[in-house]
C-alpha cells in the first residue's frame, strides 16, 4: 500500500468511522437492555480490537475501565479459540470470569471475530452489567464474600456460537443462574444485537476503504498513540513520585488496606510500581492484574486526554503489580467490589502526578459507586433487586472547582433517574439533592457530594449497601483539604442507625416506610483555601453550597447576614 492511499484525511476519516461504530453499538444496548442498570445506567461498553486481542477504538458512552478489561476478556477468547482448532466465522464467544477477564462476575463480555474474505480481520467485543447472576446476595455487591463463588456464577471463555448458531444449552445455564432470568434474557439480546449492528457497520466501512487500508489505519492508530504518549511523557521532570491511599476496609474485618504508588518518570517511559500495596485481602476488595491495569488506562488518559484511545497508549508503560496483592488477585479471591480498589488506585495515579505534573491533574474524586441493593417480593409475589449507584464530588482541577454530584472517573454511566426507579421498583425517592459543605476547601473547590433517601413501599426487603471512602476521605493536593467522608443511614424499628467508620452494610432488612439514606463524598480541594477569592465564597454561600461557618472555619473569612464576605488583612 502507498503512503497516498493513507494520507491525513483518509486516516481521519477512517478513525472517526471507528469510534462511530462503536458508538452506536452502545447506543443500540442502551436502548435494548432491560434492566435500567444498563439501559439508563449505561453500565457497558463496546470496543473494536485486533487480530491480537489490543484496543483499536472503544465507545464514548459506556465505562472505559471496561476497554482495558475487554482487552484481556479478548485475549482470553482468542486463547480458547485457539483450543477449539480455531475461529471461525460466526463464532461467538462469553465469559466473565473476572481473573481473567477482569472487573466483576455481573459484567458478561461477549467477543465476536470477525472475517473478511475467509480471513480474520479484528474483533468486536461487548460487554454490559447483568443486574443478577447467583451467589449469595441479590445483585452480587456482597461485602462479606470470602470466595467468588458467594459472589455469583463465574463463566470461562466458552464458544456461545459457533458459525451464527447459539449454544441454547449454555443460554439455558445462564438463565438458571440469576434470580430475574427475564431481565437477564433481554439484556443478552441487547448486547447479540449491538454486536450485529457493529458486524454491518465495520463491512461497511470495510468495503468503502479496502481491507488493506483500513487495517493500516487501525495500526497507525495505535503507532500514534504510542508516539503521542512517550513525547508527552518526555515532557514530565525525570524522577521517582510515590503516593499513597486506602480503602477503609475489605468488608470483612476493619483494617485499612492500602494502595501505593512509587512512579517514575526516565525520559519517555513511565513505570507504575504497585509493590508496596496491601496482600490480597479475605473480602472482595481485590482486583485482577488485568482490572489494574485497566484502571491506570483510565487514570492516564484523564491526564494525558490528547492521546488517541488504543492499546499503543500503554506501550511506554511498565507495570509492576506483585502476585499475590490486593491489585493481583487470583482465584478464588472475591473481587464484587472491585469499583472501589480501581478508583483508588486512579486516585493514587493523580497524586503521584500531582507532584511532577500540577496542572495536568485533580484532586481526589469521591471514588466510591456506593452501590445500594434493595431486594425483595413485589405485592404480588414477583421478584425485585433494585440496584443503583450514586454520584459525588469531582476534585478541583487546574482551571476551577470539580463537578458537583458528578459521576466516577471510570466511565461515563448515568446516574439512574429518580423517576425510572420508582417506576420500575416498589420504592419512593424522598430526598435528592446537593449536600452542603462536603466539597474539599482550597482555591478550587472539590465539587459537592449529595443525598440521596429512598423509602420503602414493599412490605420487606434485605438492604446492602458497598461504599467506600467513609474513613479515608477525597484528599486534596497543592494543599487543598479533603472533601467530607461518605455516610450511609438507615432506619429501624428503634430509629435511625449508621454504620461507624464503614460504608458497608449487609444483614439488614427494612421494612415498609423504612428509609435508607446515602450522603455521598465530596472531592478534594485543589491548591491552598487562603487563595480562593472571596468572590467565589460568596457565590457558594449565596447558592447554599457552603454555610457561612464552613466558609469562616475553612476559608479565614468573615460573613455577614446580607452576604457579605471580607478576609482579614494579613
Amino acid at each position: 500500500m502507498s503512503d497516498a492511499e493513507l494520507d491525513p484525511v483518509t486516516l481521519a476519516v477512517i478513525r472517526g468511522r471507528l469510534e462511530q461504530l462503536v458508538d452506536e453499538m452502545d447506543a443500540t444496548l442502551f436502548r435494548a437492555a432491560f434492566s435500567p442498570v444498563i439501559a439508563e445506567a449505561r453500565d457497558g461498553s463496546h470496543g473494536v480490537y485486533d487480530t491480537e486481542g489490543e484496543t483499536v477504538a472503544m465507545g464514548k458512552q459506556g465505562l472505559p475501565v471496561f476497554i482495558g478489561a475487554m482487552s484481556y476478556a479478548t485475549k482470553a477468547a482468542i486463547a480458547r479459540a485457539a483450543a477449539d482448532g480455531g475461529p471461525k466465522d460466526g463464532d461467538l464467544y462469553l465469559l466473565n470470569d473476572p481473573y481473567v477477564g477482569a472487573t466483576h462476575l455481573n459484567d458478561i463480555k461477549i467477543v465476536k471475530p470477525i472475517f473478511r474474505r475467509g480471513a480474520l480481520f479484528c474483533y468486536l467485543a461487548s460487554v454490559g452489567h447483568w443486574l443478577d447472576v447467583g451467589g449469595n446476595v441479590p445483585g452480587n455487591y456482597n461485602p462479606t464474600a470470602i470466595d467468588i463463588m458467594q459472589e455469583g456464577v463465574r463463566i470461562p471463555p466458552v464458544r456461545f456460537a459457533e458459525r451464527g448458531v447459539v449454544n441454547r444449552d449454555i443460554v439455558d445455564i445462564l438463565l438458571a443462574n440469576g434470580r430475574l432470568p427475564g431481565s437477564n434474557y433481554g439484556d443478552l439480546n441487547a448486547q447479540l444485537g449491538a454486536l450485529d449492528l457493529g458486524t454491518r457497520r465495520l463491512h461497511d466501512l470495510l468495503d468503502d476503504f479496502g481491507d488493506d487500508v483500513v487495517a493500516a489505519a487501525m495500526a497507525e492508530i495505535s503507532h500514534r498513540a504510542s508516539r503521542q504518549m512517550r513525547a508527552l511523557i518526555a515532557e514530565l521532570p525525570d524522577g521517582t513520585y510515590s503516593f499513597e491511599d486506602h480503602i477503609d476496609n475489605d468488608g470483612r474485618s476493619d483494617a485499612p488496606l492500602k494502595v501505593a504508588l512509587d512512579l517514575t518518570v526516565a525520559g519517555e517511559t513511565m513505570r507504575l510500581d504497585f509493590s508496596r500495596s496491601a496482600p490480597a485481602c479475605a473480602g472482595p476488595l481485590n482486583v485482577s492484574r488485568a482490572t489494574t491495569i485497566a484502571a491506570s488506562f483510565v487514570a492516564l488518559k484523564h491526564v494525558f486526554h490528547e492521546v488517541p484511545t488504543s492499546g499503543g497508549c500503554l506501550e511506554p508503560i511498565e507495570f509492576v503489580i506483585p502476585e499475590g496483592s490486593i491489585l493481583a488477585a487470583e482465584p478464588p479471591s472475591p473481587v464484587s467490589g472491585y469499583t472501589e480498589n480501581i478508583m483508588r488506585t486512579i486516585d493514587v495515579i493523580f497524586g503521584a502526578l500531582s507532584r511532577a505534573a500540577p496542572g495536568r491533574v485533580n484532586a481526589a474524586c469521591f471514588a466510591t459507586v456506593n452501590a445500594l441493593l434493595m431486594s425483595g417480593r413485589r405485592d404480588d409475589g414477583a421478584r425485585f433487586i433494585l440496584f443503583t449507584f450514586f454520584g459525588g464530588g469531582l476534585g478541583g482541577n487546574p482551571e476551577g472547582d470539580g463537578l458537583s454530584h458528578g459521576n466516577a472517573p471510570i466511565g461515563m454511566a448515568n446516574i439512574p433517574p429518580a423517576e425510572i426507579l420508582e417506576a420500575a421498583y416498589p420504592a419512593c425517592v424522598t430526598r435528592w439533592g446537593l449536600r452542603q459543605d462536603s466539597g474539599g476547601p482550597g482555591r478550587h473547590r472539590g465539587g459537592l457530594g449529595a443525598v440521596y433517601e429512598f423509602e420503602l413501599l414493599a412490605d420487606a426487603a434485605d438492604l446492602v449497601v458497598f461504599g467506600e471512602r467513609a474513613r479515608f476521605p477525597a484528599f486534596g493536593i497543592l494543599g487543598g483539604g479533603a472533601g467530607a467522608p461518605n455516610r450511609i443511614v438507615y432506619e429501624q424499628e428503634d430509629g435511625e442507625r449508621s454504620p461507624e467508620g464503614t460504608a458497608k452494610l449487609s444483614g439488614v432488612t427494612l421494612r415498609k416506610g423504612q428509609r435508607v439514606r446515602v450522603e455521598s463524598p465530596g472531592g478534594g480541594g485543589y491548591g491552598a483555601a487562603r487563595d480562593r477569592p472571596v468572590e467565589a465564597i460568596a457565590r457558594d454561600l449565596a447558592l447554599g453550597l457552603v454555610s457561612a461557618e464552613a466558609a469562616e472555619r475553612d476559608y479565614d473569612v468573615t460573613t455577614s447576614a446580607d452576604g457579605t464576605v471580607a478576609r482579614p488583612a494579613g
